[in-house]
């Protein structure tokens, strides 16, 4: 199946072109080739959805919860029918195997379900009054026009995050995907719209990132913004949106260790953190990228992960077999040569992969690099690739101090067999997100998000549905 050719804004229910006729290529990072081309919002064009946000939001908010979930669950089934063209257009976008594809977009309907129905009980309360006579109402009600930019690496599940969240609320959404990933976005949006979404209250833009970020969040239309991606640019949208005062999330960078004790069943944890390694190439804000090993498990897990690693066939991710597919864009594999040779540099011993693979698409072989020294530049920054470094580590107190001298805290990951051990990373890791014997921390019903510098606020979960809430106040007096 090929590649949507009908790329299109989305605008107060109309797929159309830019004013100006701009556009820019969508390229398939497999092969190189050109896939489409996206068009350009502009100014005018933002001006026209900011204006049809607002139409769309006093629409759906005065829209039944149970009338909400109607159009969700229908957009959900549409999605369903549409899962094997939709899947193979991420891959040809994002370069990810098509097995990934598909289970992100199983996610992703998933996350659009459990916000369809969650948003029929965003309650509010009432308060005993200290006065006789007074009643004391508390109410959630949908905290108005929302912005949300997001990232390339799953252009169905962080789209769907940010749609699902809004729209189960009750607020409208102006949506800015990647211009390296729109084919997916649009298929979210058509789903939505041809389930009966009024005109307005999901609107799809593309363009140059700060000039769209830019000219949106300056609008005092919408309230809200919901971001993912890095955290200099969170920290930039977050000044931006401090000038009208919008509520933020920011779901930012990570760099997430992964601790090792010589207690757990240290063949099963390679394995386990080989398949989530390499997913999606390594380009995954939770991916596992510190690898911290206790001294006696070191050489077992080392050699078990590199057998394992070994094994993974790097390819386009239409084809059959392929467990790992391109990178993004070539820009990502220059990355990937500075932060090997810079481990290197720094005595790290290279026991597999470290260089790119064949004279076309953007392909890098799994990597892994062994007795890491802190001081590289892969210890310290989010690598967003598929490079592994090993470091062996002592004990407990060890292990803490390490996973938690870094800024970031999205993600963090252990694995042992001690209740004790166990017990004591929950109290001291500092994550939003840990995972003991396990890599999941990520479900429709469960919170996802980081601390310090990994961001603040929640998608998923109710906490997910909340980010789109505000509180009022009512109170009435018998006289």
């Amino acid at each position: 199946m090929s590649y949507p050719s009908d790329l299109a804004l989305l605008i107060d229910g109309t797929w159309r072109a830019g004013a100006t006729g701009v556009t820019e290529p969508v390229i398939n990072p497999a092969t190189d080739e050109v896939l489409a081309h996206v068009p350009h919002a502009a100014p005018a064009d933002l001006d026209e959805a900011l204006e049809a946000s607002a139409r769309g939001f006093a629409v759906w908010r005065a829209t039944p919860p149970l009338e909400r979930q109607r159009v969700m669950e229908t957009a959900a089934r549409l999605l369903e029918e549409r899962r094997e063209g939709i899947a193979r257009a991420l891959t040809l976008e994002n370069g990810k195997p098509l097995a990934e594809a598909r289970a992100e977009l199983d996610f992703a309907i998933g996350v659009l379900r459990w916000y369809a129905e969650e948003g029929k009980r965003a309650y509010g309360r009432v308060v005993p009054s200290r006065v006789p006579g007074m009643r004391q109402t508390v109410i959630s009600e949908p905290v108005g026009p929302a912005l949300a930019f997001v990232a390339w690496n799953f252009p169905a599940v962080n789209v769907m995050r940010k749609i699902g969240g809004a729209l189960g609320a009750g607020c409208s959404l102006i949506l800015k995907p990647s211009e390296e990933t729109p084919a997916t976005a649009i298929a979210i949006g058509r789903a939505l719209t041809d389930a009966g979404l009024p005109a307005g209250v999901l609107n799809i833009v593309f363009g140059v990132p700060a000039e769209v970020s830019t000219h949106l969040l300056a609008s005092p239309i919408p309230k809200k913004l919901s971001f993912t991606g890095s955290v200099p640019v969170g920290r930039h949208l977050q000044r931006l949106a401090a000038d009208t005062l919008k509520r933020c999330t920011m779901e930012l960078g990570g760099h997430s260790p992964v601790m090792v004790f010589a207690d757990a069943d240290v063949d099963k944890a390679a394995r386990m953190a080989v398949a989530g390694k390499f997913r999606n190439a390594g380009q995954v804000c939770i991916a596992p990228t510190r690898f911290l090993i206790e001294d006696a498990a070191y050489d077992r897990f080392v050699s078990t992960f590199v057998e394992a690693a070994s094994a993974i066939r790097v390819g386009n991710g239409l084809d059959d077999g392929v467990g790992m597919g391109a990178l993004i864009a070539p820009r990502r594999l220059s990355v990937m040569d500075e932060l090997v040779a810079d481990a290197v540099g720094h005595g790290a011993e290279l026991r597999l992969g470290g260089a790119r693979i064949g004279n076309s698409g953007s392909f890098f072989a799994p990597t892994v690099l062994a007795d890491v020294s802190r001081d590289a530049r892969i210890m310290n920054d989010e690598p967003f690739g598929p490079v592994a470094p090993m470091v062996r580590m002592g004990g407990l107190d060890d292990m803490l101090a390490e996973a938690n001298r870094l800024p970031f805290g999205l993600a963090s990951y252990a694995f042992t067999e001690s209740r004790r051990t166990a017990a004591a990373l929950a109290e001291g890791v500092e994550a939003g997100m840990l995972a003991i014997n396990s890599l999941q921390v990520s479900a429709p019903e469960t919170p996802f998000g980081g601390i310090n510098d990994s961001g603040y606020g929640s998608e998923g979960g109710v906490e997910g549905l909340a980010a789109f809430l505000r509180t009022r106040l009512v109170t009435e007096t018998n006289l």
